[in-house]
């Protein structure tokens, strides 16, 4: 039974290493035609999807491997090391490679794409890096964050990078034509880039963010998670999945916004 957790913990990793290789198998590319004089990009958008969807399934695993250590009372420093490496992977990494193949793909869609710098796409990984520092400070203060987070979960940022393939690929809602456009900004270069480095900055900051629990008691201390919700739920009958990504920026502004207890921190 006290394997239970580590098991979980496990399975967190393992649906992030295949999250890493749908991303991967897959590349955008060129094809040619009029003789070479034109060039067409053609994305990987299938495996792309099914990267979103291991690194959704690596989440439920966090959960429950938290809640499983929880009710079993086997939490160690071995569980905490081991969710910390899986969390880097499948939130890290993972996500990292959604953004990299994004990246060449908006690289691919511009202008003069065959002499395009391609280098730029490797700013997408600050992000596992920014996120293996945040969980390595977390690890030496987790005590203090009983109740909130110090610096954005890695997972929330993870989750919020594999939602974009979901929005771009799957663009569904009632007011399809604003759906799209709004898909249509997401693949922007600049956005893209933009997104990488707010979500780093946010991960190692010292902002607090609020966790699915609230910080003080009492139904007065549930006022943002209820707006969480309830955005969540109409921006996704309006947008889809382009109203779940509006609604992890709702959760950074909330949890910017949300009055926390005084807590001493290092």
């Amino acid at each position: 039974m006290k394997n239970i957790p580590n098991i979980l913990t496990l399975g967190n990793l393992f649906c992030g290493c295949i999250a890493i290789t749908m991303a991967l198998t897959a590349p955008p590319h060129l094809i040619s035609t009029n003789g070479g004089a034109d060039y067409f990009p053609i994305m990987g958008s299938v495996q792309l999807l099914w990267t979103s969807v291991f690194i959704l399934f690596a989440a439920l695993f966090d959960v429950f491997d938290g809640m499983a250590a929880r009710m079993l009372k086997v939490e160690s420093a071995i569980g905490k090391d081991l969710d910390s490496l899986a969390d880097v992977v499948s939130f890290g990494v993972a996500p990292a490679t959604i953004l990299y193949q994004m990246l060449w793909m908006a690289t691919m869609s511009e202008p003069k794409a065959m002499e395009a710098n391609y280098f730029i796409a490797y700013l997408a990984f600050l992000l596992p890096c920014f996120g293996a520092l945040r969980l390595a400070r977390f690890n030496q203060n987790s005590k203090a964050q009983s109740s909130f987070f110090m610096g954005m979960p890695i997972p929330a940022a993870g989750i919020t990078v594999a939602i974009l393939p979901l929005a771009i690929f799957l663009n569904k809602g009632i007011l399809t034509e604003q759906s799209s456009l709004i898909a249509g900004w997401i693949q922007n270069k600049w956005f893209l880039i933009g997104l990488t480095l707010l979500l780093s900055y946010l991960m190692v900051s010292k902002s607090f963010f609020l966790k699915w629990k609230a910080p003080v008691p009492g139904m007065t201390g549930w006022w943002a998670h209820l707006i969480i919700v309830i955005v969540a739920i109409i921006t996704y009958i309006l947008f889809g999945f382009v109203g779940l990504l509006m609604t992890m920026f709702v959760y950074m502004i909330v949890s910017k916004l949300y009055p926390y207890p005084e807590v001493k921190t290092i």
